[in-house]
């Protein structure tokens, strides 16, 4: 009589080939996965960023109908009616995930061609800037509005004009 010898499972090799290909698909699909998170967290810094600009021009738009002059806020979240749900006003760049603050670098009574920075973190721990320039606002003809500018590396200053 003979006996049925049935394949109760995978061989050997089988089951390595079966690892090996596992390997090559994440090989493949984690870097892709990586540049997408990245790219999710460009388009949403970019979000806030037209957010602001938006802000400020209807901030400055007010003033203008109101006290009769065109100028921007010390503090560029100020123009905001809604603040990002992880902005901090503790005066310190971002240091935690997400966190959005404003770090004032002069005083009002300064005329300087920066007055602090947007600064932001992702959630790979790296932090971008946008250099802030509220403009000159001490009541007379002179006043203007401020410039804001492309995200930078934190602590380098921005060279290209992104709103003013």
């Amino acid at each position: 009589m003979k006996k049925n010898k049935n394949k109760n499972g995978f061989t050997l090799i089988e089951l390595i080939m079966v690892m090996i290909i596992l390997g090559i698909l994440s090989a493949v699909a984690i870097p892709r996965y990586l540049e997408t998170i990245e790219k999710a967290e460009i388009a949403a810094e970019d979000a806030v960023v037209d957010k602001l600009c938006v802000a400020l021009e209807n901030y400055a738009q007010h003033k203008m109908l109101t006290e009769g002059r065109r100028y921007w806020p010390t503090n560029p979240f100020e123009a905001l009616v809604t603040l990002p749900q992880t902005y901090s006003d503790d005066g310190d760049t971002a240091n935690v995930d997400n966190e959005w603050t404003f770090v004032n670098r002069y005083t009002a009574d300064e005329v300087a061609e920066i007055s602090g920075e947007v600064t932001h973190q992702r959630a790979d721990n790296t932090r971008w800037q946008w250099t802030y320039n509220a403009g000159i606002n001490h009541g007379t003809d002179v006043d203007v509005t401020g410039t804001l500018y492309k995200r930078t590396a934190l602590g380098t200053v921005g060279t290209e004009v992104r709103y003013e």
